[in-house]
């Protein structure tokens, strides 16, 4: 399909289930709030080399918080349950309990519970205090500017992980652009981040590699360098390829993520848009790029 004088390619994002979670970070002020979640979220591109994947959600603001402060959501994506779990008391304590007045709470009302707080209320020495609202419980964990304040227990649930779309140009700064601006359209959809580096990936990866030890590589077909050398999948006025990775706490968040994220780029100056699939041998969800463009 041409759409806006850009050709979108007749195929899929495919991407798979992820256990996912959402944490609330509160702070005296907006500046340590993002302090906060910079800190809890970074090296958390891509569970393949950093253990999970995570990025701001949301923005809140006082009348949207647990405490009435200033704050934001953050989602978390593991591949495993235990290993989502670790993932929340590391970031949670290393991150968020370190910087400066902030308190952290669960931020989803359903899914399993895993044990957060309670896991890191031992750093208070003996001297931790338990407090309950309602049913929740809470930990007091003395620090050296008071308390730190955070929640026993964080719930996870089952999430999409991979979604997907390719953005193709003729230089860099088009290609940069379009991705820049499909990632502003889609951070006002809730439910979903997209956690590389600005939301934008240059070194995509194809799954295997030359080298045994390797589970992943360069993505060889949408180097523009390598045309010449590999059965490439670019045109041959194609000069650069920039990806974008949408994890989603559920399906439609991901589809509509990825629908506001195509009108965006194709609003550019770009070749074309395509998704990365495996044929559909990986993941149980298949986002065809044609019907969710239909669909907007």
């Amino acid at each position: 399909m041409i759409f806006n004088g850009v050709e979108v390619e007749d195929t899929y994002a495919e991407a798979f289930s992820m256990w996912a979670s959402r944490i609330i970070v509160t702070a005296d002020s907006r500046e340590w709030v993002t302090t906060a979640v910079t800190s809890a979220t970074g090296f958390a591109t891509s569970v393949i080399g950093c253990g999970c994947e995570a990025g701001a959600e949301l923005e809140l603001g006082e009348d949207h918080t647990p405490d009435g402060r200033p704050g934001a959501s953050i989602l978390i994506f593991g591949v495993s349950r235990s290993g989502l779990e670790s993932q929340l008391v590391s970031r949670i304590g290393q991150s968020i309990m370190t910087c400066a007045t902030t308190a952290c709470y669960n931020g989803l009302e359903d899914g399993e519970q895993v044990d957060v707080g309670g896991k890191l209320k031992f750093f208070g020495d003996s001297y931790q205090a338990s407090k309950m609202l309602g049913k929740r419980r809470f930990w007091r964990i003395p620090v050296m500017d008071g308390e730190f304040l955070v929640e026993q227990k964080f719930c996870i649930k089952k999430g999409v992980g991979g979604g997907n779309l390719l953005l193709i140009s003729r230089d860099v700064k088009s290609c940069l652009e379009a991705a820049q601006r499909a990632v502003s359209a889609m951070k006002k959809v809730p439910g979903v981040i997209m956690p590389f580096p600005g939301g934008v990936v240059r070194s995509g990866s194809k799954v295997g590699s030359t080298y045994r030890f390797l589970s992943a590589s360069t993505n060889t077909p949408y180097c523009p360098t390598l045309k010449k050398l590999v059965k490439t999948s670019l045109p041959e006025e194609a000069n650069a390829v920039y990806e974008i990775v949408i994890d989603g706490l559920d399906e439609r968040s991901v589809r509509d993520a990825m629908g506001h994220g195509l009108l965006a780029a194709c609003s550019c100056d770009i070749l074309s848009i395509t998704a990365g699939n495996y044929g559909g041998s990986l993941g149980q969800y298949k986002f065809h790029l044609l019907e969710i463009l239909k669909g907007m």
